[in-house]
């Protein structure tokens, strides 16, 4: 078994903060792509595919894999499988949002969250699979029992929050629980991983990609990843601004000019004053009426 307070306690905290910005980042989008139409909705979700699969699942897991180091074993990588892992959460996650955003029932929800949770356990377990040892890898039952629920969890927890929350504060309180919710799943199925050593005395380390191989590409591309998604966070900030200009008047409407009133008192502080009145004509008598029969 492996004896997880032994290990190095700076990797996890990393690898927590990883999967709470990835997140953050994969809810955000979803939000996005909840308001949007046609083509536009494809791009939010292919983002918060990347942002959830990509930052949150896979980066995040081999971040944690890193700190791992069995005493007495040396740990390599296989480029290829851990390429799959990475992809196959990037997939899964785009097949689940895609489900329950477009379609937002509970049925959908459920159906979503099994297909994201699967997922995850599939990412997990081929990136444990990607590992070289010098010996034989085995995995506790139990413990794959409860990593694979506490997955199935959390991927319904996050597709929730990507379906239903609105608003920044909320995406910012989501976020640091679905990373717990992660990371604790990747903690648990690591607590049953049990390395036999091989019989034979093999000297030098395993075949494949050390864990410094990996880190530079792997960081280099989260920093490129999160200045992108900044930038598309950023052009998208006039999408949330409320449109006032289509919002219906609810005021009465003014009357026309024939149905005005005119006050009497009112005086016109800039412009032409009103016209006067023209006087009225003197009262003829009726001896100047000169069609008036004279007495």
């Amino acid at each position: 078994m492996v004896d997880l307070p032994t290990q190095d306690w700076l990797t996890p905290i990393i690898a927590f903060t990883v999967s709470a910005i990835g997140s953050f980042l994969g809810l955000a989008f979803a939000a996005r792509a909840r308001r949007s139409k046609t083509f536009t909705r494809w791009q939010w979700l292919a983002l918060a595919s990347l942002s959830l699969g990509g930052m949150a699942l896979w980066s995040m897991h081999f971040i944690a894999m890193m700190g791992f180091s069995p005493v007495g074993t040396s740990i390599r990588y296989d480029a290829l499988l851990t390429v799959v892992s990475g992809v196959t959460a990037v997939l899964v996650m785009g097949v689940a949002l895609t489900i329950t955003i477009s379609w937002q029932r509970t049925s959908t929800l459920l159906l979503g969250g099994l297909v994201a949770g699967a997922g995850i356990v599939a990412m997990h377990y081929t990136g444990m699979a990607s590992m070289s040892v010098h010996g034989e890898l085995h995995h506790d039952p139990v413990y794959v029992a409860l990593a694979s629920a506490i997955a199935l969890v959390a991927a319904t927890s996050a597709l929730w929050c990507a379906s239903r929350l609105r608003g920044m504060t909320a995406i910012l309180l989501a976020s640091p629980v679905m990373a717990v919710a992660v990371t604790s799943m990747h903690y648990t199925g690591m607590l049953g991983v049990h390395i036999e050593p091989s019989r034979l005395n093999r000297y030098g380390p395993p075949p494949g990609a050390s864990t410094t191989d990996l880190l530079l590409p792997m960081m280099t591309g989260l920093f490129v990843f999160l200045l992108v998604c900044s930038l598309f966070l950023l052009l998208g900030v006039d999408e949330e601004r409320p449109d006032y200009a289509r919002r219906p008047v609810h005021a009465t409407p003014a009357p026309p000019d024939s149905e005005r009133v005119p006050d009497a008192g009112y005086r016109p502080r800039h412009g032409a004053a009103p016209a006067p009145a023209p006087p009225a004509p003197p009262a003829r008598a009726p001896e100047d009426d000169v069609w008036t029969r004279r007495r």
